[in-house]
């Protein structure tokens, strides 16, 4: 909703004050149609040159993120507190018990208390993979912490390809936009015996293309991919809440001070209350006993 806004604010300023300074906007929506074709036309077709299906089909879902926000909110950071603390004590309390859980965690009591969690494919395997390797006897911290930056590095690199994409075709635009005005320049050069009233129309169309690249470019497709890469950073802590008390647990700190620095660690805006957390716990607990 909120990019919604920016967009709306982008279009009323750059335009209401083009209409404001007297400008019309006739010879802008004239050429506009051709424009675009040119020009969003090789943007397209470059980014189709320089990504694979699967990339293209990714880019065009990460854009929704740009309207929907982060996937994970404060409330998602508890549970995922929660659904720890309940996995650590089972895996204390009872390690067999715990294999129920990590090898099917689709048939889990414990998974099903979280469905948000459990729809999450990338995060069920971390807990799932970390904890077995731990029951594997896998457990010194420091190759656990390596493993884990490495596969959480490739995840955001995979996660941030289209923020990339995107970023590539925001800096391509301006020059397509040249290309356009280049074009609109030899047809203008082409009818060089015309009025000058006719041929000021037709220089006009040609700027067309210069502004319609550079406003792409630095109005919608670049805060568009700053946008993606902005919510892609914000989701990244909460599997990077996970390798937290994870590590935590395998230097054998008791449960709660496990969970506790998952929540130190987790960003001020999306980080549960001590109390709220406390609270929860405790209603575990006693659903528990």
């Amino acid at each position: 909703m909120f990019g919604l806004v920016g967009i709306v604010v982008i279009f009323v300023m750059v335009f209401g004050g083009y209409l404001l300074a007297g400008g019309k906007l006739g010879i802008i929506l004239k050429s506009l149609p051709f424009e675009m074709i040119m020009i969003g036309g090789a943007a397209l077709g470059a980014f189709l040159v320089s990504n694979d299906l699967a990339a293209v089909k990714h880019a065009m879902k990460d854009i929704g993120k740009v309207f929907k926000g982060p996937k994970w909110r404060p409330g998602d950071y508890r549970d995922l507190l929660c659904l720890l603390f309940e996995l650590i004590r089972v895996a204390r309390s009872n390690p067999v018990a715990l294999e129920e859980h990590i090898e099917k965690p689709e048939d889990s009591a414990v998974f099903a208390r979280y469905p948000r969690i459990r729809k999450d494919h990338e995060a069920m395997e971390l807990i799932c993979d970390t904890l077995r390797a731990a029951s594997m006897n896998y457990d010194d911290p420091h190759q656990v912490e390596e493993v884990l930056d490495k596969r959480m590095d490739t995840a955001r690199h995979h996660a941030l390809h289209s923020s990339h994409a995107l970023q590539s075709v925001a800096d391509a635009l301006p020059a397509l936009g040249i290309v356009a005005a280049v074009l609109g320049v030899i047809k203008t050069m082409g009818a060089i015996d015309q009025p000058p009233e006719v041929l000021g129309k037709m220089i006009g169309g040609a700027l067309v293309g210069t502004f319609l690249g550079v406003f792409l470019a630095y109005g919608i497709v670049g805060p568009f991919a700053t946008r993606v890469k902005a919510v892609v950073e914000d989701d990244a802590h909460f599997y990077q809440l996970i390798r937290e008390v994870l590590v935590a647990n395998l230097y054998n700190h008791p449960a709660n001070i496990c969970i506790e620095v998952g929540r130190q660690n987790t960003p001020q805006n999306l980080r549960p209350s001590f109390a709220e957390l406390e609270d929860a716990l405790r209603a575990l607990k006693q659903e528990a006993a």
